[in-house]
This record gives C-alpha cells, sequence and structure tokens, in this order.
C-alpha cells in the first residue's frame, strides 16, 4: 500500500468511526427507556458480510460490545446475507445467541449501497422490562425471566410484523416503552446505513472489503505487538462474589504466548440456582476487556484485536451457564471479571493495573403500585430501574474514580430523569465517606442513596447487589474498600438481602451504601496534603485519617 492509499484508509476509518457514533447518537435520542437515555447501556457497531465487527461506536458498554460481536454471526447463521432486503429488521433478545440476559435486545440490520448488500449494523440495548419475574435473581429457569424472542424479522422491507409486536405487548408491563425502543433500535441501524452509503458514494466504494482488511491486518499487528512486549509466564488470581445461594469463588489462570493470552478458568464456582449466572459470551466479553484495559488499551476493538484473547470456560461453572439456567443478573459476576483479569496482569505488569473496584453496578429494579401493594395501592403501577455506581479501584498512579462505572462505563442516571418518569423519591444521594480503600492512592468513595416512593407508599425492590460481604480488595498494600450495604432507615437499621425480591413498608425508605474502591500501595506513604483535602470536603474523618494514614 502506497502512502496515499494509507492516507485514504486512515480517513475512511475515521468516517466510519463518525457513522456508528452517529448510530448509537440516534439511539440515545429516539430511546424510551432512560437505560438508554440516560445511562447510555447500549452498543452500536458495523459489521462485514461474514459478521465480523469493523468498528464499534465510543458511546456503549464492554458487556454489550464483545458480546454483540459474536452474536451477528447467528442471526446470519438463520438469515444469510443474501437473502437480506432494504428495510429488513432483525431481533432477538437470546441470551446466548445476544449479550446474556433477556433485557438486552439486539437488532441487526443490512446496509446497502448502489442496489447491493454491502455490509451489517447491530446494536443492542437494555430494556426496562420484558414481562416475567422482572430483572432479579429469584428465577430458576431463563422462561420464568421474560419473554423470550427468538431471532425474528421484526421489520419485513420497511413494514412492521404486527404479530410479532402484539406478542411483544402483551409480554410487558411497559409495552409502551417497549415497542417505541424496538422502533428506536431500528432508526438507529437506518442512520448507520444512511451514513455509510453516503461514505462509500463520496469515496467511490464499491465494497467495504478493502477497507475491512486494513482493519483487521492493522489491529491485529497491533494487539500482537503489544502482547509481545509482556514477558512470557503464567499467573493466577481469583476473587470472591457474595453469590446468592453461597459466596461465588471466580478463579483464572492466564498464560501469556507469542501468538496470544490465553486465560483458563478451572477452579471457579459451580453453576446456581438462581439467576446470576453467566451465559459464556458475556465471560469472553468483559475478560477482554480487563485485558485490553492494561495490555492495549488504544488499538481499536474489532474482530481482529479480540482475537489473540482466548478463553478456556470448563462446563458446569458459573461463567459458562448452558440453556435453560437463569441469568436475568449475569452481570452481577461478569462485571467482576476485569477485576480478576487485571490479578492475574498483576503478575505480568503490576504497575500498569488497578486495584479492585465496586465493579458490579448498583441499579436497584423499583416497582410499586397494585402489583405490589394490590387494590390499597397509593400509587400508580410503575416499573424503574436507576444506574448507579461504587467507587473504582485505586490506579497506579492516581486516585479511584467516586462513583463512576467501571468496568461497565454507564452514565450514572439523574435523579430527576427517573423521578419524572416514575413516583419515586430519592431523600440522599451523596459519596460516602471512610468508604475509600487507603493507599498511596487511595480507592473511589461509594454513594449513599435514600429512595421511598410517593407519599411514603409501600414498593418493592428486586435486589441484585453485590462487594457487601465481600470488599473490593487493595493490591501492593493498599486496603480495602468499604463493603455495601443494603436495608432500611427505620430505628433499629434493619438489614435488607442483597438479592431478591422484598417489599420497602409503608413510611419506610430503602437505604443503599455502595461499596469504595480498593487502595494501592501503603497507606503511610500517600501526600498528607491530599489525606487533609479528603477531611476537609467531608469525605474522609479525622478518626479514619488518624487510623489509616497515620495522620
Amino acid at each position: 500500500m502506497d502512502a496515499m492509499q494509507a492516507i485514504n484508509r486512515q480517513i475512511q476509518w475515521n468516517r466510519l468511526i463518525a457513522v456508528v457514533e452517529e448510530q448509537a447518537q440516534t439511539m440515545i435520542r429516539t430511546a424510551f427507556s432512560t437505560t438508554v437515555r440516560e445511562a447510555g447501556d447500549l452498543s452500536a457497531g458495523i459489521f462485514d458480510l461474514q459478521g465480523r465487527m469493523m468498528a464499534q461506536a465510543v458511546t456503549g458498554t464492554p458487556g454489550h460490545v464483545n458480546s454483540m460481536a459474536e452474536s451477528v454471526g447467528h442471526f446470519l447463521a438463520k438469515f444469510p446475507a443474501h437473502i437480506m432486503k432494504p428495510g429488513d429488521h432483525y431481533i432477538t433478545n437470546d441470551p446466548w445467541l445476544g449479550t446474556g440476559h433477556l433485557h438486552d435486545l439486539t437488532v441487526v440490520t443490512p446496509a446497502f449501497h448502489d442496489g447491493k448488500i454491502i455490509g451489517l449494523f447491530a446494536n443492542t440495548a437494555h430494556i426496562i422490562d420484558i414481562g416475567g419475574l422482572g430483572m432479579g435473581p429469584e428465577g430458576r429457569s431463563v422462561f420464568e425471566e421474560g419473554l423470550y424472542i427468538p431471532i425474528v424479522k421484526c421489520f419485513d422491507e420497511g413494514r412492521a410484523n404486527e404479530t410479532f409486536f402484539d406478542i411483544l405487548r402483551a409480554g410487558s408491563r411497559t409495552p409502551v416503552e417497549l415497542e417505541g425502543d424496538v422502533y428506536s433500535l431500528c432508526a438507529c441501524n437506518d442512520a448507520g446505513a444512511r451514513r455509510l452509503a453516503e461514505m462509500m458514494a463520496e469515496y467511490r466504494m464499491d465494497s467495504l472489503d478493502d477497507l475491512a482488511n486494513f482493519i483487521f491486518e492493522s489491529s491485529l499487528r497491533a494487539t500482537l505487538s503489544e502482547i509481545a512486549k509482556l514477558p512470557l509466564g503464567r499467573h493466577s488470581a481469583e476473587i470472591r462474589s457474595d453469590g446468592y445461594e453461597a459466596p461465588v469463588t471466580l478463579k483464572a489462570a492466564m498464560e501469556v504466548k507469542e501468538d496470544g493470552i490465553e486465560v483458563d478458568f478451572a477452579g471457579t464456582s459451580g453453576l446456581s440456582t438462581r439467576g446470576i449466572n453467566v451465559p459464556p459470551a458475556y465471560c469472553r466479553a468483559y475478560s477482554c476487556f480487563g485485558i485490553k484495559c492494561v495490555v492495549a488499551p488504544e488499538i481499536p476493538n474489532n474482530w481482529a484485536s479480540l482475537l489473540p484473547f482466548r478463553m478456556s470456560i470448563p462446563e458446569g461453572c458459573i461463567l459458562n451457564a448452558p440453556r435453560p439456567y437463569p441469568v436475568s443478573v449475569r452481570h452481577v459476576v461478569g462485571q467482576l471479571l476485569p477485576d480478576l483479569m487485571m490479578g492475574c496482569l498483576e503478575g505480568f505488569v503490576p504497575d500498569r493495573v488497578n486495584a479492585e473496584g465496586s465493579s458490579a453496578l448498583w441499579n436497584p429494579p423499583l416497582r410499586g403500585g397494585a402489583q405490589v401493594s394490590g387494590q390499597a395501592a397509593e400509587v400508580d403501577d410503575f416499573e424503574i430501574i436507576t444506574f448507579n455506581s461504587g467507587g473504582t479501584g485505586a490506579r497506579p498512579g492516581k486516585d479511584g474514580l467516586d462513583g463512576i462505572a467501571f468496568p461497565s462505563g454507564v452514565r450514572t442516571m439523574p435523579v430527576e430523569a427517573t423521578e419524572n418518569v416514575a413516583p419515586v423519591i430519592f431523600w440522599r444521594k451523596e459519596l460516602r465517606p471512610d468508604s475509600a480503600g487507603p493507599g498511596r492512592t487511595r480507592g473511589g468513595f461509594g454513594q449513599i442513596m435514600e429512595i421511598s416512593a410517593k407519599n411514603d407508599a409501600e414498593f418493592a425492590v428486586n435486589a441484585i447487589f453485590d462487594r457487601v460481604a465481600n470488599p473490593p480488595k487493595g493490591r501492593q498494600g493498599g486496603g480495602n474498600g468499604a463493603g455495601g450495604w443494603v436495608g432500611l432507615n427505620d430505628p433499629n437499621g434493619t438489614v435488607l438481602r442483597t438479592k431478591g425480591f422484598q417489599i420497602v413498608p409503608k413510611g419506610r425508605h430503602l437505604v443503599l451504601k455502595l461499596p469504595g474502591g480498593g487502595g494501592m500501595g501503603d497507606p503511610r506513604t500517600r501526600d498528607r496534603a491530599l489525606v487533609e483535602r479528603d477531611v476537609a470536603d467531608g469525605l474522609l474523618t479525622p478518626e479514619a485519617a488518624r487510623r489509616e494514614y497515620g495522620y
């Protein structure tokens, strides 16, 4: 490739990124669910006709993006590219063909130029309600967890499949929002397809093949180059989750080879009877993300840059759930995997990993009205979920981040947005003092949240929380972050279970104390001015400063 060709390819690559980002932003602007338009819990990307992801939008979560990267191949297996027509849209929420649970809808749409199919656009979004028991861990099979949509055509040459939409609306507590989100997903892909056709016309491109080869060859070469900088060898790590019936142990052994990185999850706990199990694609998605964050963070995420990361996930373990095991809240376990990967990578590059963080989102699904309280309900029926996070782990040269979602990357939802669409009130939402793990660089602070229904009415929470009994650990001498806490605001401080459907009685509020991130390095080496700053800001009590830092 000569210099001019290389420049043109780079320009086309930049345009492609703009195309998929507009694709994602279209979804955010048109989505009905607050999980999408406020939190950005989505993914968007473009694929070649072999189902290989060429580019992803910057906006999106690793669990969605990297699972979606596998899902398009399943669509093509049922609906080959040569039978697709303009205006077709295909959809599924199959956890084993999509992104791991029924609450994520994945839509695939063919893109055409000059009457010829030239690529595929795909996206995924988390929707608020898909029926069944609702988002929570209580189901004993996936069939209890909601409406199960196989890969089907939801639009046929631009015409809505009314039978599909009738079934969809009938199966949800929020039918208007659910139908609106499907239209949003299709509009998102249509926007990408239009922009791609404009780009190809401008550059007189007949196909995406040459650009795809340029992207894949460059990305694979760059990823292997970064892996080559690591020492060869094998290191292991483990991490504990609170689990449901019993604590869960996640184990991994990572081996760096000349041609890639292999991870073996042998020794990981077995399957759960409840919905904390993880489908294998979701395990691979967050494991690859954790490795890329450390090994190759600057290399674009696509089919080729993911190739060198290979996973061995034993059958029968919680990270390889088969059908029809319940998987509704697979993120509670799955989002711990980047911390586990960094535990392994600490043996290779100790100066490039973070301490453990709160990791799993604290996103309480709230429900109220007659569906909870019967005819005596004091508020209208509602079903809502709000995304929130504890502190991230300390970084080698910087403190952890306060109340920030890592590894999911979703935005914290403004309380005003939630209060606007459901009869709930947030009485408190503030950083949690003394929750950050001490260290040379400290962890991020968690949050304290206090929530009620309007008029202090009875409501329910389907708890899906972790890092309570097993708080985030520090590294290299750093202290642990504070564990979480779930309970009521009554005088006795009644403690609630960390997982499962529970009633918040009339007159009481739900109180959530989110975990803080672990610290990095000896706390006694921390800059005294930074400790005094945290004390002045009210985030660190003087007693904790003396106890943990000696100041």
